[in-house]
């Protein structure tokens, strides 16, 4: 009776904190279907076509490795979606605690920390998802807005036209227009 105790005295703790919880699998390689729908936004011929392509985007970047991600990130989704950012913050550190190298976790978690606007996390957040996933356009974006939020615009700028040639439907392409924020500022004589 004693050591059943002492073991869940001991045992107990670490099970809760996830000490012997399972380990993420590794995050699918979606390099290839990724290529193919780039394609498909780059040949897309109006704006119904590329808003398909981009949705197809989310979709295949919304799909965790396992169950457990997948519950931590819509979790984190709906914290969001009613406004609740330190629940969904919490989800996401979560997430990328247990899914180190599942890049929308660490997507996710910066877009809280530019909601909150706490820039410099993060910067640090989508400098993670993109060396994990260099062409995850929702990142390069959501990078390209937090430099222009810090002041750093030609860098907003780079990033910008890096994930508009990726895909050139998203709205944030508006902000390269001439006049705009990331945009030129005047023309030639």
């Amino acid at each position: 009776m004693r050591i059943r105790f002492a073991l869940a005295v001991m045992v107990g703790p670490a099970l809760a904190s996830g000490a012997f919880a399972q380990e993420c699998p590794a995050s699918a390689d979606v390099s290839a279907e990724m290529e193919e729908l780039f394609a498909r936004a780059q040949a897309a011929s109006d704006f119904r076509e590329g808003q398909a392509v981009s949705d197809a985007m989310w979709k295949v970047w919304l799909r965790a490795p396992d169950e457990v991600a997948q519950q931590a990130l819509d979790r984190g989704m709906a914290a969001r979606s009613s406004f609740n950012f330190l629940e969904a913050f919490a989800q996401f550190t979560k997430l990328t605690e247990y899914c180190p190298d599942y890049a929308e976790g660490w997507n996710q978690r910066a877009y809280i920390s530019f909601l909150r606007e706490d820039y410099e996390a993060a910067l640090v957040d989508l400098d993670r998802a993109l060396a994990l996933q260099p062409r995850h356009v929702a990142a390069q974006s959501g990078r390209g807005l937090t430099l222009m939020n810090m002041g750093r615009i030609a860098e907003a700028r780079t990033q910008m036209l890096e994930a508009v040639a990726n895909n050139p439907w998203l709205s944030e392409k508006a902000l390269l227009a001439d006049g705009a924020p990331l945009g030129r500022k005047g023309k030639d004589i």
